[in-house]
């Protein structure tokens, strides 16, 4: 399975729910976890891979 935004699972970019897809884990795990990393690692850095996300990660295919 090839890492991709989602379309199903998507609440502002499909970010979080393409990992969860990807990874065959719960998407609201996933959202939790990343949102704990992005608080508790310095300065933030998990909002500014989030932004680069949305741009590197592909669109998923019809």
């Amino acid at each position: 399975m090839r890492l991709t935004k989602s379309k199903s699972n998507s609440m502002l970019f499909g970010i979080c729910g393409g990992i969860a897809d990807w990874l065959e884990w719960d998407p609201t795990v996933v959202r939790i976890g990343y949102v704990l990393a992005s608080i508790f690692s310095a300065a933030f850095p998990g909002i500014l891979v989030y932004i680069l996300l949305i741009f590197i990660m592909p669109d998923p295919e019809e």
